[in-house]
């Protein structure tokens, strides 16, 4: 019997599974992947999230993966372009794009050197339920055998499309549907300054330095092109980068060294995160499109976040369900209602309007 039983390894999981072990829980961290390993998702972490690292014990493994630092955000919306950085976040305004083989793998060691009890290569195949109330995991290990195993309290760290939430009929609300879809591939021989974005009528374009001398480039377009984009995948992801000549002139003198990876499944929603013997975090609580890369950093926070309510509810502090209410909190809302309008590419990219506005918020100021 476990205190504490979490599915899903990755940015969520991971960083739950360790904290609640560093305070002295005995938990059980399962993933169907087994580690190092790839995920078609982008990998920006914001300032915030890197200062989690930071306070976990952990960025310096990041360092010394020789990852390097992005202290600088280029955003070019065509007619001009704006450059700065992060406000400052523990004294650290940097900001990190390591690898998912990298990242995940980091965060995974770290569980298990808090005392996790960490099961690679395990597919959940079932939610254990005893009345309402969620009560454990049966699954398949790597060599087949089929294993129950029993919890206080189950986490769905999962995805988007978690078994976790699945079961329960956790329900969502302020649910929008995608509105794009996004591509990246890495190259070399790509220099950029620090995280590079490109604003352009139906796109969007981004770039940033990784492992490896690396340059992670990313595209998105309205998911409506979902079908045709994906058609001739290479050839439409560069005509995107061609909208912006600079970074254009340095992808022809480059190399792509990966395939593409990405996704026209990227809906925008919250589930409610908790209920009778379960929690959610990550992707499997909220999720939206890429399109501010806030995901990692959204998700760290969650890891926190969950346990200290876990925390409070198994040690007596407080009622399980009152300690893990306030994670539902209305603060959260804004953000799924801006950010899906922001980027719904309705019409040309208003870049007179916005350069007026910014001038107007200029002389206002002084």
């Amino acid at each position: 019997m476990y205190d504490v039983l979490v599915v899903g390894a990755r940015c969520a999981g991971s960083p739950t599974a360790m904290l609640l072990a560093r305070l002295g829980y005995r938990v059980l961290l399962v993933d169907r992947a087994t580690f190092p390993s790839d995920a078609p998702r982008c990998h920006f972490v914001q300032p915030p999230g890197v200062a989690r690292l930071k306070r976990w014990g952990l960025l310096e493994n990041i360092k010394a993966t020789g990852c390097p630092s992005i202290p600088a955000v280029r955003f070019d919306v065509g007619p001009f372009v704006l450059v700065g950085s992060s406000p400052s976040t523990d004294g650290d305004v940097r900001s990190y794009g390591p690898r998912r083989t990298v990242l995940d793998n980091i965060l995974v060691d770290a569980a298990a050197r808090a005392g996790v009890e960490v099961r690679e290569g395990f597919g959940v195949q079932e939610i254990l339920m005893d009345g309402d109330r969620v009560t454990g995991i049966r699954g398949r290990t790597l060599d087949g055998a089929t294993v129950t195993e029993q919890a206080g309290i189950v986490v769905g760290a999962d995805g988007m499309h978690s078994i976790v939430a699945r079961t329960v009929q956790a329900p969502t609300y302020q649910t929008k549907p995608a509105l794009t879809c996004a591509y990246f591939a890495y190259w070399s021989g790509v220099p950029v300054e620090g995280i590079e974005i490109y604003e352009r009528p139906q796109r969007v374009i981004f770039a940033f330095p990784t492992n490896d001398d690396l340059t992670c480039i990313a595209v998105e377009c309205p998911v409506q092109e979902f079908q045709t984009f994906r058609a001739d995948l290479e050839g439409n992801v560069l005509k995107t980068i061609a909208l912006a000549p600079s970074l254009a002139e340095r992808v022809q003198t480059g190399r792509r060294e990966e395939r593409f990876m990405g996704s026209g499944d990227l809906p925008n929603f919250y589930r409610k995160p908790y209920g009778p013997g379960w929690a959610l975090v990550g992707d499997a609580g909220y999720h939206k499109d890429p399109y501010l890369a806030q995901g990692i950093t959204d998700a760290f926070r969650d890891a926190e976040l969950v346990t200290e309510a876990i925390d409070a509810g198994l040690s007596g502090r407080r009622g399980m369900a009152s300690a893990l209410g306030p994670r539902c909190s209305g603060s959260w809302v804004p953000c799924v209602e801006i950010r899906p309008r922001r980027i719904a590419f309705s019409g040309p990219w208003q870049a007179q309007s916005l350069s007026r506005s910014f001038s107007r918020q200029n002389t206002s100021s002084r």
